[in-house]
């Protein structure tokens, strides 16, 4: 109907800054809010390479800029356009589907869009009212299982019931994730790490198509941990799910989830103003070809990542889960046997 927006219209509406750039990163177009927030015209900007006209202090977003086919978002990223005072900008780069090399970059000004106007709730931010998208459909989600599971005999219902019990556990991941950085650790109680490994374990089998081979090497003797067990499967779902996409071209994909006491280890971590030993171990190792030395020092920061699609914020998580339990992770390449190790230590629950 030609009544209807044109793509065109549609982009020079948006609040969001938008650029299009080419393989060789120079601007294709600008939408009049890219206009506005670099203070320089269309006219200007088109044909102009954008580090020419742009500083970003996120030094590997350069990176991501010219592998071409990134797929992130980094937050509070400090921007500085020519000779204008510094920004602190969120930005998402995204790469155009059957384009290769062409990329759309979008900029929104982190303190221009403190709050969604005069009214609003004070730090009611876009990833708020994703979360609030997302769990909408999960709950709808959790009722369909419940309800199925009323019709199913009590021999069919273990589907169902992984289904309601994974909803409640992204439910509480996505809470978690809406305040990532300011939020109380979440309690810790006794926990029973086999019984979480195999939880997590259960959920990778159910939910993926990949066959590769797991091992188990638990010394049974072990006490409970002290910890989060939702936070833990969340944790070891990440790390096993990363083990098999690393190993799966593997002549001989295995993954090997060891646990130990290792009483001569000392680490420490600061809780309430007094060290806390971490003598429960457990590792998940494979033999995948291991992830590129060059980004091993920086694997726990958030959008670094190894995986070509990858947004870089699995181990992030997986850091900051493992932290609020006072925990430590940590990661080992051992080249002369071809194993990738991750390494969690842990408390014991007294």
């Amino acid at each position: 109907m030609s009544d209807e927006p044109q793509p065109a219209e549609q982009l020079a509406s948006l609040s969001s800054a938008v650029l299009l750039l080419r393989p060789d990163l120079t601007i294709r177009s600008a939408n009049p809010a890219a206009e506005q927030l670099m203070s320089m015209g269309a006219k200007r900007l088109i044909g102009k390479k954008l580090g020419d006209v742009a500083e970003f202090g996120e030094k590997r977003f350069y990176e991501w800029l010219a592998r071409g086919d990134s797929q992130i978002s980094a937050l509070s990223v400090n921007t500085r356009f020519g000779s204008q005072q510094e920004l602190k900008l969120d930005l998402i780069l995204s790469p155009v589907i059957g384009h290769p090399g062409w990329q759309i970059l979008a900029m929104n000004d982190v303190g221009a869009t403190e709050t969604l106007g005069e009214g609003a709730e004070p730090g009611l931010r876009a990833p708020a009212i994703l979360a609030h998208e997302i769990k909408n459909p999960l709950s709808a989600i959790r009722g369909a299982a419940q309800l199925l599971g009323r019709k199913l005999k009590d021999a069919d219902k273990a589907l169902t019931t992984l289904i309601t019990d994974e909803v409640d556990r992204i439910a509480k991941l996505i809470d978690r994730m809406q305040s990532l950085g300011r939020e109380q650790p979440e309690p810790v109680a006794p926990c029973n790490l086999h019984e979480v490994i195999r939880r997590a374990i259960n959920v990778i089998e159910t939910a993926g198509d990949k066959q590769v081979g797991l091992r188990e090497e638990f010394d049974p003797s072990l006490p409970a941990v002290l910890g989060n067990e939702d936070g833990l499967v969340q944790v070891l779902i990440n790390l096993i799910s990363n083990a098999r996409d690393a190993c799966q071209d593997a002549d001989n994909p295995q993954i090997v989830i060891r646990t130990r006491f290792v009483s001569g280890l000392v680490l420490t971590a600061i809780r309430l103003g007094r060290p806390v030993k971490l003598p429960i171990e457990v590792r998940v190792s494979d033999n995948g070809p291991g992830i590129d030395p060059a980004l091993r020092d920086h694997i726990f920061e958030p959008f670094v990542s190894s995986k070509k699609n990858g947004q870089g914020l699995g181990l992030a998580l997986v850091n900051k889960l493992v932290r609020d339990m006072d925990g430590r992770i940590s990661h080992e390449r051992d080249d002369s046997e071809g194993w990738t190790h991750f390494r969690i230590h842990l408390p014991v629950a007294r």
